[in-house]
C-alpha cells in the first residue's frame, strides 16, 4: 500500500493542528513517548517535527507534505533553501488560539526613544525569525546585529536587547512586558506544503488534494452553525429577510401546502439574538445544529 509521508508541526501548532484533522475526519493520536503519532488513515505516515524546520524536511524529500507557517518558509526560503522546490497545497487559517492570521512585529520598549526602524541602526535585536529579519533590515537600509533568540524573546528588551521581532496573535503578551509595536514584517498562517517531486506521483498528489480539501472545509465550518425551521408560507418573505445566509436559504415544500421548511447557514454568534426574532415572526420547529465540514 502507497504511502502520504506527512510531517505534524509539533510545539504550539500540535493541538490545534490536531483538533484540525478530527473536525476534518482524521483522527491523530499523538504519544509524549513518540515522533510517529498514529493516524486512523492506513494510507497515511505521520512525523512531528518543529514548524520551524517542516520547509526543510519536506524540501529535502524526507517529507512528501508538512504542515507549517508562511513565516517558516520564508525563513527557510531565506537562506540555503533552494526556490521552487516547495509548493504550497492550501492556505489554512488556523493559529494556536484562534482561526486567524498570526503577525511578526518589531517591537520596542514603551518608554525607549525607539519609533521606526531606522532608529535602531547599529542596535541589537533579539527574534527567532533571524534570515527574514536580516532581510527586513536591509530592505529598510538599516545595519543592525539580530540575535537569535531561544525563547522568552518579550523579557529581553532593554537589558540583553534593544528590540525584539516576536510573532504575536493579540498582542496581549508584548503589552503584558510593556512593549510597544513599531511596524510589521509579515502576516503568517499555516501552509499545507508538499515536495513537487512527490506531487509528480499521481496518487500522492491525489492524496494531499482531498485532504486539502476536507482541511479547508472543516475551517470554513468553524464558529458556523446550521438552523432548520418551519415557517408559513404567507411568513416566508419576514423570515428570509432576518436570515444572513452563507449562499441561499434552502426552501423545501412540505406535506401541508401552507407550510414550507427553512435551511440555512449563519455564524454562531448571532443564533442567540436571531432565534428570538425568528420566533417573533412566527417560526415553528426551530433547530440548531453543529457542522464539521462546509465544501464550498
Amino acid at each position: 500500500m502507497p504511502k502520504l509521508k506527512l510531517g505534524i508541526p509539533k510545539g504550539s501548532l500540535q493541538d490545534a493542528t490536531v483538533q484540525l484533522f478530527a473536525r476534518a475526519g482524521f483522527n491523530i493520536y499523538v504519544s509524549s513517548r513518540s515522533y510517529f503519532p498514529s493516524i486512523d488513515d492506513p494510507e497515511i505516515e505521520c512525523m512531528l517535527i518543529r514548524a520551524q524546520e517542516m520547509a526543510r524536511y519536506v524540501s529535502d524529500g524526507v517529507l512528501d507534505a508538512g504542515l507549517t507557517g508562511q513565516d517558516w518558509i520564508a525563513e527557510h526560503e531565506a537562506g540555503d533553501g533552494k526556490t521552487g522546490v516547495l509548493e504550497s497545497i492550501a492556505d489554512l487559517i488556523y493559529a494556536k488560539q484562534s482561526f486567524g492570521k498570526v503577525r511578526w512585529v518589531l517591537a520596542a520598549p514603551e518608554d525607549s526613544n525607539i519609533r521606526s526602524a531606522k532608529d535602531l541602526e547599529g542596535k541589537t535585536v533579539a527574534t527567532e525569525l533571524v534570515r527574514a529579519t536580516h532581510a527586513y533590515f536591509k530592505k529598510q537600509g538599516v545595519n543592525v546585529n539580530v540575535e537569535f533568540s531561544w525563547g522568552a524573546t518579550e523579557v529581553k528588551p532593554p537589558t540583553l536587547c534593544d528590540a525584539i521581532v516576536e510573532v504575536t496573535e493579540t498582542g496581549s503578551s508584548l503589552r503584558a512586558n510593556r512593549l510597544r509595536i513599531i511596524d510589521t514584517l509579515m502576516e503568517s498562517n499555516t501552509q499545507l506544503i508538499a515536495n513537487k517531486t512527490a506531487l509528480a506521483d499521481s496518487w500522492k498528489k491525489t492524496k494531499l488534494e482531498n485532504l486539502a480539501l476536507l482541511l479547508k472545509a472543516a475551517i470554513e465550518a468553524q464558529g458556523r452553525v446550521g438552523i432548520m425551521l418551519n415557517v408559513r408560507r404567507q411568513d416566508l418573505s419576514k423570515i428570509l429577510s432576518l436570515l444572513p445566509a452563507l449562499q441561499r436559504p434552502t426552501i423545501s415544500a412540505l406535506s401541508d401546502d401552507e407550510w414550507v421548511a427553512v435551511n440555512t447557514i449563519i455564524e454562531e454568534r448571532t443564533v442567540r439574538d436571531l432565534i428570538p426574532k425568528l420566533k417573533a415572526a412566527q417560526a415553528q420547529g426551530i433547530v440548531e445544529y453543529p457542522l464539521n465540514k462546509i465544501v464550498l
